[in-house]
């Protein structure tokens, strides 16, 4: 059975490490000690705890966690949907941006033209936050 560390952990769930810790400490997930005293959460258990915070939501505030610096917050101009894929503009300021992402994407957001969101942008790709 795999078993991953405190920060290994944080890192699959999109959290810190001090978060990933005190979820820990507060027994919402199981850990063991290792032979050399390191904290560890069995494979199993991550994946149910990681599940059990996707149908909950995971997120202790509104704030968006993400390693993408390059953040445009705007309003949302256009939305054009197709059967598989969608196209979203943002006019952030004087920078319009335009993403393609899935057609899935867009409605599990709830994307709307008028509501705020970001584009973050990190290399060639546009990440979509709602805000």
């Amino acid at each position: 059975m795999q078993s991953y560390t405190i920060g290994q952990a944080a890192r699959l769930l999109g959290v810190s490490p001090d978060t990933a810790r005190r979820w820990a400490d507060a027994g919402r997930v199981p850990t063991h000690r290792d032979e050399t005293g390191r904290r560890l959460i069995d494979g199993r258990d991550l994946a149910a705890f990681s599940t059990e915070l996707a149908k909950n939501g995971a997120s202790e505030d509104d704030t968006s966690h993400t390693s993408v610096r390059n953040a445009f917050p705007g309003i949302v101009t256009a939305i054009k949907l197709g059967d598989v894929a969608a196209q979203v503009e943002i006019q952030a300021g004087p920078h319009r941006l335009v993403s393609l992402l899935t057609r899935e994407a867009v409605e599990e957001l709830g994307l709307e033209v008028g509501m705020r969101a970001t584009a973050r942008v990190k290399s060639t790709n546009v990440h979509i936050d709602r805000v």
